[in-house]
């Protein structure tokens, strides 16, 4: 039996609604042509905090006693769920305490402060990150509210994909989303399975940070150890949880390389005008890359994210992608 039903999603829509945005779909006529299929993009990088971890993050501190929200909340993440999680629960009176890897971006880092949130940095591992916040949350007595691998988590990250569907009337062949710690491919596979049936879902991920195609390939569950990819959101380990979700729901997992996810950045940048993180382009990638798998069909891809650092953009780091 699944941990995470699309009743939990769909009350965990009910719960944040006041909370998040409903966000727009939109499509690019010259995107469609290059990749021979049409495409119609869910611009979660346009929601609170610039990413679709609000939709988690609210729902779970949503489900807190007052007791719990009292002593507060910690979380570890790389930047949008720590982000999402500190907006979270200064809108709902408590403390967040966020533990970041060392080589967080900085945009990623001032967001987290500028909504509230205290800071501890760790070294750039699965195993310091877990190792200090659970050390805090003996400390201060904050529940942990893990940044992928719960049914909360999962329940509220499906319902950017139930909008989506909801706003495509049925209508799409294929949904692709990124997958690093699997929340929001594992959330959309349970809205996609229960809405649409006939859905082909896939998940995107990095070839340098591949540990859910590992997983799903072998059908057992492996930890990811040394990520080494410019989507610095997919870097983590898929939960053990949402593996499970995934590998009895999802059709597969796309590998692709970062050359491909910058130019997907690139090209969502200078024909759709939208700022995306490289986590997010992947998505359009996994579909350029894959033009005659998809060739003909309406897919539906979930930008994940726009939170990136100006300073640091990939086509100014050697990449050689040109702005077309």
């Amino acid at each position: 039996m699944l941990s995470v039903s699309i009743d939990d999603i769909r009350q965990a829509a009910v719960r944040i609604a006041p909370y998040v945005h409903n966000t727009p779909v939109l499509n690019s006529s010259l995107i469609n042509e290059l990749a021979g299929c049409r495409i119609d993009f869910k611009c979660e990088n346009l929601q609170k905090c610039g990413a679709f971890k609000a939709r988690g993050a609210h729902n779970a501190v949503l489900q807190l006693s007052d007791a719990q929200r009292a002593k507060g909340v910690t979380t570890h993440s790389s930047g949008n769920h720590a982000a999402a999680l500190s907006l979270a629960a200064s809108r709902l009176g408590c403390k967040a305490y966020v533990v970041m890897p060392d080589n967080t971006s900085a945009a990623k880092i001032a967001a987290v402060k500028s909504y509230g949130g205290e800071i501890t940095f760790c070294e750039a591992t699965m195993a310091a990150r877990e190792k200090t916040v659970l050390a805090i949350a003996e400390r201060t007595g904050a529940t942990l509210v893990p940044p992928y691998d719960s049914a909360h988590i999962i329940a509220g990250q499906g319902t950017a994909a139930l909008e989506f569907l909801e706003q495509t009337d049925g209508q799409l062949d294929h949904l692709i989303t990124p997958v690093g710690g699997g929340g929001l491919l594992g959330g959309s596979a349970v809205a996609g399975r229960a809405l649409q049936p006939s859905l082909t879902i896939s998940g995107a991920e990095p070839s340098g940070a591949d540990d859910a195609f590992q997983s799903f390939q072998s059908g057992t569950w492996r930890p990811q150890l040394a990520p080494n990819t410019i989507a610095d959101g997919l870097r983590s380990s898929t939960g053990k949880l949402n593996f499970q979700i995934i590998s009895d729901l999802v059709d597969d997992i796309i590998l692709l390389d970062d050359k491909s996810i910058v130019e997907a950045m690139t090209l969502i940048w200078t024909r759709m005008k939208l700022i995306v993180e490289p986590s997010s382009a992947i998505v359009l990638a996994a579909v350029l890359n894959n033009k005659a798998r998809f060739a003909g069909k309406h897919v539906g891809i979930i930008l994940s994210g726009g939170n990136v650092d100006l300073s640091a953009l990939p086509w100014n780091a050697g990449h050689n992608i040109p702005l077309v």
